[in-house]
């Protein structure tokens, strides 16, 4: 499992879907980061954000009071694993492990999933299979390489220049 967390969620709405967007938290060898895009419902859009900025909405929402339950039966989400996925359809598990110890996994919607681990700071996982399948390269890092690559060419260019190069035939 690879550690993930949120880069960008997008509460779309009319023909804009909705859009979350996970990030390896950890470069690759090769330097870069992988982004794993889900699209999901734009309720579970607004859940997951207002999960992340803390907003609350006078009473609970869904995923608050699952966390005030879990709470009350003295358990915690210990992770969040975004485990499989089959065409465009992702599959996860919310971790569980009650006060006395014990480590429970119930299937649960990706989005669902996430909006909870926000809620309770939990970290974030997605299996190999999932990034092998399903990610986007990193563009900005493939960018950066680009222009890095331009600029070596144009460097070794200049250093290549002689002065000869310069005088044109009259």
């Amino acid at each position: 499992m690879v550690r993930m967390d949120i880069q960008t969620v997008v509460v779309g709405g009319g023909p804009v879907a909705s859009l979350i967007v996970l990030t390896t938290r950890k470069p690759s060898d090769a330097g870069m980061h992988t982004q794993l895009p889900i699209r999901i419902g734009t309720v579970e859009a607004t859940a997951i954000s207002m999960g992340i900025d803390g907003t609350k909405d006078g009473r609970p929402m869904t995923h608050d009071l699952f966390v005030s339950t879990l709470d009350a039966l003295g358990a915690t989400i210990d992770s969040v694993n975004i485990s499989d996925v089959h065409g465009t359809t992702f599959y996860a598990t919310v971790n569980l492990i009650t006060d006395s110890g014990r480590h429970i996994s119930v299937d649960a919607r990706p989005s669902d999933a996430i909006a909870l681990a926000v809620r309770c700071k939990a970290p974030i996982f997605a299996s190999e299979s999932v990034l092998q399948a399903a990610t986007l390269p990193d563009f900005a890092s493939v960018e950066k390489d680009e222009k890095e690559q331009e600029l070596q060419e144009f460097h070794d260019f200049v250093e290549g220049l002689s002065p000869e190069d310069f005088n044109t035939p009259r």
